[in-house]
């Protein structure tokens, strides 16, 4: 028990630590005004965005899959 405290005191002294530590400075080339994008801009979307699709696919499928399984299956007679 003293050590899960003693682990939790460690965690949360570390984390307020860091929190407490100033910003770093601006980049050299940080944009100074005009009618250019804030920040520089030329942030990538499409690898996120295809990883995204790729996980929604694959979540859909699987709830499809488990759907599928809960089913029972029934055949038809012949006679109707």
């Amino acid at each position: 028990m003293k050590k899960a405290i003693f682990i939790l005191l460690f965690l949360t002294s570390s984390s307020v630590t860091i929190l407490a530590q100033a910003p770093p400075p601006p980049p050299a080339s940080a944009n100074q005004g005009g009618n250019g994008p804030v920040g520089g801009g030329g942030a990538p979307i499409d690898g996120g965005l295809v990883t995204a699709l790729v996980l929604v696919a694959g979540f859909g499928a699987w709830k499809l899959l488990k759907a599928s399984q809960k089913r029972e299956f029934r055949p038809r007679s012949a006679g109707s």
